[in-house]
Parts: structure tokens; sequence; C-alpha cells
């Protein structure tokens, strides 16, 4: 981390009889030094096993102390000592920015990075421009505890925290959850960005809406739709300016006439749809942004087994590519049953939801992302959702009791 901390005195300058010490950490070990009476003016740098070696720059006139190039080593308490005054400063050292992205409803974790935590670690879960703690670690105090009644109850039953390796899970995702998570490990910060995307799926040729959630726009709003990894504008609406345009030339003219804003709630529709209009959509009203993740229907399958056999649902790839990620959900829920997120390197069946009906019973397939039901019952008939990126292949299961059938 090649960034500049500096510790200010908050004096102009010392008296003639003055003398300025700079502690660091547990041991109260000296780094800095000004005497004035001996005329001294002296820096610490092999302390510590040289972590602080050409990193500290002391102002003689102030005693202000300047930690360049900072690293996580830095992190901790510093103590200031003017005479017999003291005075305090916690340094804390952002390790990482992550940036986490989830599709609504989903399960997302948050990794501490962690394999295992010591016994005198601390551990704390932090959210939103407050900071408000939401779950946190006390090794020495044998502490763990998750608040799930802050910010009016948006987590209750829905965080969990791991007792190992300090991660903390979020269960049913929904766009309240978007935003900043800071994890402080000790005087560790590493803070995330976590995107909640809003499901909306559409079959190809179908128009679609995406809802700003407005019913009325203020003069003095500003609205902007953007499209894709390269945030292209779209569309605007810019009161303060009495501007209202939709940019439909944009990206090889794939817009063009396919774009509708609403004058006075800012929402957008998409007609027309093809798969090029796949892709996440951003929101920006003001400062606030959501976020839309547009998944195109190319086609429906039609599939039938005899209750008790086994069953492929086929994805159509003969290989997952790298940055692929592959996601099976069923029914009006969209409940997530297995994927594969090769960008999380995570591959993951989730037997236990649904009451358990698809236990032991779910086989994907690493290699082309296909799913395979073993066993069936009736209880697994419906709707199956393959999302590959942002299209949708969608599998109508029907499980044949052969006995009623007769």
């Amino acid at each position: 981390m090649k960034e500049i901390i500096n510790y200010r005195s908050t004096v102009r300058s010392r008296d003639s009889g003055s003398l300025s010490l700079w502690r660091f950490g547990d041991g109260n070990t000296l780094i800095a030094e000004i005497n004035k009476p001996a005329d001294r003016i002296t820096v610490y740098e092999d302390v510590l096993d040289g972590r602080f070696r050409d990193r500290l720059k002391l102002d003689k006139q102030t005693g202000s102390l300047t930690i360049t190039h900072t690293t996580t080593e830095h992190a901790g308490i510093y103590v200031l000592q003017i005479n017999s005054e003291r005075k305090g400063f916690s340094l804390y050292v952002i390790d990482e920015v992550e940036s986490v992205l989830v599709w609504e409803g989903d399960p997302v974790s948050l990794n501490a990075g962690l394999t295992e935590m010591k016994d005198d670690d601390e551990i704390l879960w932090m959210f939103g421009d407050e900071n408000t703690l939401i779950a946190e670690i006390n090794k020495p105090a044998d502490r763990i505890t998750v608040y799930e009644d802050v910010l009016d109850g948006r987590f209750r039953d829905r965080l969990k925290l791991d007792n190992q390796t300090g991660s903390l899970t979020i269960t049913h995702t929904t766009t309240e959850y978007a935003g900043v998570y800071k994890l402080l490990i000790n005087s560790v910060l590493k803070p995330f960005t976590l995107f909640v995307f809003g499901l909306k799926s559409v079959k190809k040729g179908d128009p679609v809406s995406l809802n700003s959630g407005l019913t009325e726009i203020k003069d003095d709003d500003v609205i902007q739709w953007r499209f894709g990894d390269e945030n292209t504008l779209i569309a605007e609406i810019n009161k303060p300016a009495d501007r209202f345009t939709v940019y439909e030339d944009v990206l090889d003219g794939r817009f063009r006439d396919r774009l509708k804003l609403d004058k006075q709630t800012g929402s957008l529709t998409v007609t027309h749809t093809t798969t090029e209009h796949a892709g996440v959509y951003k929101l920006q009203i003001n400062s606030e942004i959501k976020s839309f993740m547009l998944a195109v229907i190319d086609e429906v399958e039609s599939v039938s087994v005899i209750e008790g056999d086994s069953v492929s649902l086929n994805s159509g790839l003969t290989e997952v590519e790298d940055d692929d990620v592959i996601q099976w959900k069923i029914g009006d829920e969209n409940t997530l049953i297995a994927e594969i997120n090769n960008r999380a390197d995570r591959f993951t069946v989730y037997e236990d939801v649904l009451d358990g009906r698809f236990r032991d019973r779910l086989k994907l397939d690493k290699q082309t992302g296909s799913l395979t039901v073993t066993h069936t019952t009736t209880e697994h008939t419906g709707d199956y959702k393959l999302l590959i990126n942002y299209e949708i292949k969608i599998f109508i299961l029907a499980v044949i009791d052969e006995e009623k059938s007769l």
C-alpha cells in the first residue's frame, strides 16, 4: 500500500524544554523522538524487524509523524507523548477493496481471507456509511455475535458468521443489502462493495420494463441509465438542464428504435429484445445506484421422465469457459439449486433447499454445466431455469407417475 499517513501533533512548534516521543504497538516500542534539550531528533527505523525502515518522516518543528508506503504491518496503535501528556492514534490500513456481485435472492459470502482465527483475534463486520456493526467475533472474550436487529432489522435471519474463518454469509439477498461492507481484523481494514442485481428475464422478442421505483421525478433530479461493462450511457433525464435524451446509436445501434423512457417516473422499457440486450443495466438517480441484470430467454424445452428414473437437462455447452457464471434455478421463487462460478472458483450443489427434496439427487457436470436429477419424484416437476451469464434457457420438466397414468 503506497499510502502516506500523517499524524499531526496538534502543536505549531515545540518549546526549548520539550520532549516528544512516538511509540507503536502493544509493546509501546519507541519509533521516533525529538529531544529539544539535547537538540536531538531520532527515527528508530530498525526496530520491529525493520518494518519502518525508510518510511518515517518526523517534522522537527511540529513533532508530526508521517508514514510513507504503508503496509498492513503498520496498522495499530500509535502513542505520542509530549512531556507528560499522551495522545493515542489508531491506524487502520485498507488491505484491498473487493467487488462482489450477486443476483437478488441468492446467498453471497464475503471471505475474510483467513483459514483459521487465532486466540487473540478480534473481527468486526460493519455496513454502510455509518459503519453500523452487524457481526463480530472476539476471541479473547470468547464471544461471537450477529446484530440482526440493527438498521430496521433488514439482516434478521439472514446472516451467518463462520466461527473458524470469520467469513460472513448473507442469505436471500435483496437490493437493501447492496453497499459497502467493512471487515476489521485487529487493525487491518478490508472493504467489500456488494452489488445486488435485481434479476429480470424476458422472452426473446418481447418487451421488458426496468422500474426506477419512482412515482414522480423531482425538479432537481438527474437520472441516468447505463448498460454493460463499459457503463455506456443509453438514456437520461436531467431536470435542472431540462434535458430528456435517449442515446439509441451507441453500441453499434443495438438499441435503435427499442428504448422508451418514461418522463414521469424515469423507468426504461426495451422493446423487441434480442440476446444483445442481455446484461447489466445501472440506474443512477442523483447519487444512488440501482442495478438490474437482464437475462433474455432464448428457448424453452419440454422434458418428461417416468418417476424414479433419472433425467438430464442439457446446457448446450461443450465446455464451460474460465469467466462463465452458470446457475440452475427452479420455480417461481427462482430457488438456486446448483451453480458453477468460474470467476469466484465456486462449484456448488444446494441440496438442502426446498425441504431437501433434491438431497443426494443432483449431479452437476463441471465441464458442460448440464444438470442431472436422479431418482425423480413428482416433487421435482417444475420450471428449471439455466442462466449462462446473461442468457436464460428454460426447461419444463414433467415427472410422470406411471401408475396413475395407466
